[in-house]
Formats: structure tokens, sequence, C-alpha cells
């Protein structure tokens, strides 16, 4: 698709998104991460942002958007469609051809 700058940009769910992530990181850190390294790791975590945030915007802007793929997803597969039925061939001396067999 290519860029639309009248798209929306979907930053509420780009914002609780990211933050679901810090919360997740943030436990993460704590457990795994010792003390002066701590510093880094949330002030990496703190970049993330921004950064999550102008990619999401970006993508947006070209159309991408996970509730298509979610209905995408949950669509049944096509039905198959009805088999056509065509007319049996002639009969042949090797399939029988309607006689009786010897």
């Amino acid at each position: 698709m290519a860029w639309d700058s009248s798209r929306e940009v979907p930053w509420r769910r780009l914002v609780r998104e990211w933050l679901l992530y810090v919360a997740i990181m943030a436990v993460v850190l704590v457990v795994v991460v010792d003390g002066d390294d701590r510093i880094g790791a949330v002030a990496g975590l703190l970049v993330s942002g921004p950064l999550y945030l102008a990619f999401g915007a970006v993508l947006a802007k070209f159309g991408y958007s996970r509730e298509r793929l979610k209905r995408a997803s949950r669509r049944e597969p096509a039905a198959e469609p009805a088999p056509t039925t065509r007319p049996r061939p002639a009969p042949t001396r090797r399939t029988g051809g309607g006689r009786p067999r010897r």
C-alpha cells in the first residue's frame, strides 16, 4: 500500500501496547538484571517508547492494521465450489459397453 497522510494513527492502542510491554519488561529487569546495570536497562525501555510509537505511526500511514489481520484469520475458509457433474462418457469395449460379460 502507498503512504496516505489522511489515514488515522491508533495512538491509544500504540501507547497501551507499549505500556504493557514496559510493565512486563520492568518485572523481567528487576528479576534478571543486577544493580548498576538496571539504569541502562530502564533507559533503554524509556527510549523504546518513542521508537515504537514512531514505527507504529509509519506503519499505520502505510495502511497496516492488526484488526484487518484478525478479521482475516477469523474468517472461515471459502466454501469449496460444488463439483460440477460431468456427463458419463460413452461406453466403450474396455468398460463393458453395456454388454454382459462372457
